[in-house]
């Protein structure tokens, strides 16, 4: 199993492919590819960040180039995970009728699109450019899960999708991702964005409060006991991080600990799940 470190701003279809069938990732199962990988996360509306309000311009851009489910650009990157038999949890922003959601894909070693989400509510800054998902994204009871950035500190929306967490610093970010691993004992690929100076460049926020320096990777493996598997890299380098995963690990975390089993209290506390999916209208 491995998470990709990699750059944000230099990544198009066209270059995560070649990556995809990269000689070091012919030896993985699974490949974990951080939130909105495919195209550079937005900041246009973030005046903190930016030496200006507004950029129209990169805004119309950021629409056209997210990745629209049915497009010729998804069919090559599942027919890559096909080719090099790897299967991929892929981050990325999705284009719908010009509405932008963060969205994750699992593609299976066959290159079929398995799971497919969206992150439940966008975060700050992200609702100016991000809708939010509906009932459908609420796929629990699952054996490989995706979450996006911050629905790893909402312990109700955490079990309903579980590898992309986020924070504000790098060590709360891990923090997130280690617990998710004890509380669901599952093990879980943190993936995380470098921020290269062409970002900075492209995006204006080199007078910015935040993402005004390169770096930021903090990308790791852990084990269903919060154990950290992998070896980091430094925080500016993008690169694979690898670990092979015994499944047995699992059932000796909830051997002692099953938060969803016999650690439960059903009869005190339960949720309610909406999972239907909503529509603008309805004709029924």
């Amino acid at each position: 199993m491995s998470p990709y470190q990699r750059g944000v701003c230099g990544w198009s279809t066209a270059g995560l492919i070649p990556r995809m069938l990269d000689p070091r990732v012919s030896i993985m199962d699974m490949v974990a590819i951080p939130s909105v990988l495919d195209h550079k996360f937005s900041l246009t509306m973030d005046t903190p960040s930016r030496t200006r309000s507004v950029d129209f311009g990169l805004s119309t851009t950021y629409i056209k180039n997210s990745l629209r489910i049915d497009s010729p650009e998804m069919g090559r990157i599942c027919a890559a995970a096909k080719e090099g038999n790897i299967s991929v949890v892929l981050g990325f922003s999705e284009n719908l009728n010009h509405s932008l959601y963060i969205s994750q894909a699992i593609i299976d070693h066959e290159g079929i699109i398995r799971v497919k989400r969206r992150k439940l509510k966008a975060t700050h800054m992200e609702r100016t450019v991000f809708d939010e998902a509906s009932g459908s994204s609420l796929t629990n009871v699952v054996d490989l899960a995706g979450i996006g950035q911050e629905e790893s500190s909402v312990p109700i929306w955490e079990y309903s999708g579980g590898p992309d967490l986020w924070s504000m610093s790098g060590d709360g970010s891990r923090t997130l991702s280690q617990a998710y691993a004890i509380e669901s004992q599952s093990f879980v690929l943190h993936t995380t964005a470098v921020l290269s100076q062409d970002g900075i460049d492209r995006m204006d926020t080199s007078n910015g409060l935040v993402m005004n320096a390169p770096g930021g990777g903090t990308s790791a493996i852990f084990g269903p006991d919060g154990r950290k598997l992998s070896e980091d890299l430094p925080d500016t380098v993008e690169g694979f991080l690898y670990a092979d995963l015994d499944l047995d690990d699992i059932l000796k975390s909830k051997s002692f600990l099953d938060v969803c089993g016999h650690y439960s209290r059903p009869d005190l506390l339960t949720i309610s799940v909406n999972d239907i999916e909503r529509v603008l209208a309805d004709s029924a």
